[in-house]
């Protein structure tokens, strides 16, 4: 049996990925980055348990990516955004975090608490 605190990380792992690969790879620019910000959260904010979403676009680093290329944009990457997942499962709350650790984009809960 797992707990319900593994269970809320589970979940949270499952926002996670989900987030990541359906976005990767999707062209974006400094014009367009809020909206695909706004549409990461609308999108994840679907899912079973999911309590809030927020995509911190790092408007800097992506506007140093596309200067520096061929075009007016570039393919999302981790690198350009920090995000936070709240997910809360039978009483028990996640909170998780994507930032970047040594040029990758690493993914982990930074507090289980219960709510109860």
């Amino acid at each position: 049996m797992v707990t319900d605190a593994e269970r809320a990380c589970f979940e949270a792992g499952v926002k996670f990925g989900t987030l990541y690969h359906q976005f990767a790879g999707a062209p974006v620019s400094p014009a367009s980055a809020e909206s695909l910000a706004a549409a990461m959260e609308e999108s994840i904010e679907n899912q079973p348990f999911c309590e809030s979403v927020t995509v911190d676009v790092q408007a800097d680093v992506l506007a140093e990516a596309v200067d520096s290329g061929s075009a007016d944009y570039v393919e999302f990457t981790g690198r350009f955004v920090e995000v936070e997942i709240v997910v809360v499962h039978e009483g028990v709350e996640v909170v998780a975090e994507m930032a970047m650790h040594d040029g990758y984009p690493l993914m982990e809960p930074v507090s289980v608490s219960d709510r109860g």
